[in-house]
């Protein structure tokens, strides 16, 4: 079974990915590291091992150049979040990271869901998105659900490269032992107090044997739940990981996901935190 620190570290690094992709950036500031969606006009604070106001202070002010709308901030559950109480971030719905092994979703049928990497029903912040399942090597494949020829339901499956997992998990290693921004890779800019760096991509499609992918976004539409529409979209993100590399297959359950998950064979890992504070 995935550890919940392997859950978050999957997760952190799909938003950073899908922030690069969708035109935004990921920079760091003193003891934090955030994301920038701007299809969302959402900055995201990620995973940070402590809450430092020096870090914060900088980082919303970034995000107020850049027009954040909202900012997002996901942490472990053993940091203490009463420090971003005091800028006004309020408690969102509790993570709940839960794994499965890609066979045993497999057996469950995937037919009313395909790859779909550019659905002409999806608009908005979701389309602008989508460009983050056309990186070289592909790391991301959007999926679709469909019943009588209209759309039911999408998730995102994330499998990084080995190399990509390496660089990522460097990169955390610095960061523990150095309270510096870490450039994400040689191409960099500074904007005011943040590094910002664009991710390239890795020059090989190869996982790690074995490894973790992730499902994100999933959703179906209220009128097509409870017709195997979810289902369908889990049992086909478990081929598209298999046929990637992974062996377990990661998503947050919460809030409306615990039920379908557990079963169809997913089990609980542990819980996480998720603060979110408004700034329309």
């Amino acid at each position: 079974m995935a550890t919940i620190a392997a859950c978050q570290n999957l997760h952190r690094d799909w938003l950073a990915s899908l922030a690069v992709a969708s035109g935004g950036r990921t920079f760091s500031t003193h003891e934090s590291h955030w994301a920038w969606l701007p299809a969302r006009r959402q900055l995201v604070l990620l995973y940070p091992e402590r809450i430092s106001p020096a870090g914060i202070r900088p980082g919303l002010a970034e995000g107020a150049r850049l027009g954040a709308r909202s900012v997002s901030a996901w942490l472990n559950n053993a940091v203490g979040y009463s420090p971003l109480e005091a800028f006004g971030f309020h408690r969102g719905p509790q993570p709940l990271w839960m794994s499965a092994p890609v066979t045993a979703l497999q057996q469950f049928s995937a037919a009313a869901a395909a790859l779909d990497p550019a659905p002409a029903e999806i608009s908005g912040p979701d389309a602008d998105e989508l460009a983050a399942g056309g990186g070289h090597p592909r790391t991301a494949w959007h999926l679709t659900a469909r019943g009588e020829g209209k759309l039911t339901g999408r998730a995102w499956v994330f499998v990084p490269t080995q190399a990509e997992q390496r660089r990522q998990k460097e990169e955390r290693e610095l960061r523990r032992q150095q309270d510096r921004p870490v450039i994400l890779q040689p191409r960099h800019e500074s904007r005011g107090t943040a590094t910002v760096a664009v991710a390239e991509p890795a020059l090989q499609r190869k996982p790690a044997a074995g490894s973790l992918a992730g499902v994100f976004g999933l959703a179906v539409g209220p009128s097509s739940r409870r017709r195997g529409y979810g289902t369908a979209l889990l049992s086909r993100a478990a081929a598209v990981a298999a046929t990637a590399g992974a062996g377990q297959l990661a998503i947050n359950a919460a809030p409306l996901g615990l039920e379908l998950c557990t079963a169809r064979g997913f089990e609980l890992i542990g819980r996480g935190q998720q603060l979110r504070l408004d700034l329309r």
